[in-house]
């Protein structure tokens, strides 16, 4: 998902400077720590088995934050570029 923000970045590039691209590059280089987080928080919900459920629906509700901020990422974008 890093990727996936990572791509909408460089797809921001194409659009005029303007406003709204800064928003949109603020917005998905946020989304990509919030992603990165949500890895980490899975990987430490494997390893450490004495708190592990908590880690992993920590985990669960970090990702979906960060699939929200994706697709609010990919509308300002929609209207950014257009």
């Amino acid at each position: 998902m890093i990727g996936v923000c990572l791509t909408a970045l460089y797809i921001s590039l194409l659009g005029p400077p303007s406003a709204g691209r800064v928003l949109v590059d603020k917005l998905l280089a946020l989304d990509g720590l919030v992603f990165l987080a949500s890895a980490v928080l899975s990987f430490m919900s494997m390893r450490l088995r004495s708190r592990a459920a908590r880690y992993e629906s920590l985990g669960e509700n970090v990702f979906v934050g960060g699939l929200g901020l994706l697709a609010l990422g990919a509308l300002v974008l929609a209207f950014v570029v257009s």
